[in-house]
């Protein structure tokens, strides 16, 4: 046995990994455990009722100081990783007056799901249990850290939320006012996504990109737009897809369950999946 660990070791490190590490070799990545104990934290400052705390008694000023301080320590390494020089404290500080906006945000979003699902008792319950909640927390955290161009970082927080509720939210994606997620599990919103204000979506709606456009080499061409625009008080229900950077759905529009759209529809368009095929209804 010993002699075959030290082979396989050997063997190991043989195996290069140059093709897949080309953002940097001098510098580790950031800590994935430790960007979800600052989610935790963030969450537990926000919502201090629903979300415990790993230390009870702390001043909600020491806890936001500790985490700032922990999230600036994984803001370094994850710029030194990617090989960029920048402030890390004042991405922090640009972070940190932020929170107020996205804590009047996620209320806004309770609000929506309370009023939008018979099954939700109280408020207290939209934010301890339901999954939609849990993901768009942490989605409105990382998005901010997104729009500082904070690298690594936003992408672990929202894949974390994929982990622990089935809905994977890119941090890039625009979402607008009282978001509606009712159940969840399946939801893949892509990172150049648009979406209004007063939008519902129930499980399995994708939101994704049509084809990818290719380089020369052959490899998909980035930072290009690729997902849906969806306009204001749209409801898009279970299973359907939504695929294309140019396809928009227009306010105030309802796409039924199982629908497969690659084109645009007019406000106020209703569109249902009948006998294999997407139909609007005018």
């Amino acid at each position: 046995m010993k002699q075959i660990i030290t082979d396989t070791v050997a063997a190991l490190a043989a195996v290069s990994t140059d093709r897949a590490l080309r953002c940097s070799h001098a510098f580790p990545p950031p800590d994935r455990s430790e960007i979800v104990r600052v989610v935790k934290a963030l969450q537990a400052l926000l919502f201090p009722l629903c979300f415990r705390r790993e230390h009870e008694r702390m001043s909600d000023e020491a806890l936001l100081e500790s985490t700032m301080q922990d999230l600036c320590t994984q803001m370094e390494n994850a710029l030194r990783f990617a090989g960029r020089e920048e402030n890390a404290a004042a991405l922090c500080d640009a972070f940190a007056a932020r929170l107020p906006w996205i804590k009047e945000m996620l209320l806004k979003d309770v609000d929506a799901l309370y009023e939008g699902d018979p099954a939700a008792s109280c408020r207290e319950e939209v934010m301890i249990c339901y999954p939609g909640f849990y993901a768009v927390s942490i989605y409105r955290i990382a998005h901010e850290l997104y729009r500082l161009r904070v690298p690594l970082i936003p992408r672990i927080m929202t894949e974390f939320a994929h982990e622990k509720t089935g809905i994977d939210i890119h941090a890039g994606a625009s979402i607008g006012e009282y978001f509606f997620i009712d159940h969840g599990t399946g939801i893949v919103i892509g990172e150049t996504t648009t979406i209004g204000n007063h939008v519902k979506l129930y499980q399995g709606v994708t939101l994704g990109a049509r084809s990818f456009e290719l380089d020369d080499d052959g490899n998909p061409v980035k930072g290009i737009k690729r997902h849906p625009d969806i306009g204001n008080n749209v409801v898009i229900y279970a299973n359907a897809t939504i695929l294309g950077g140019d396809t928009v759905i227009g306010d105030n529009s309802v796409i039924g369950g199982n629908t497969w759209l690659t084109r645009s529809v007019d406000a106020g368009s209703t569109v249902y999946y009948d006998s294999g095929a997407s139909r609007r209804k005018e």
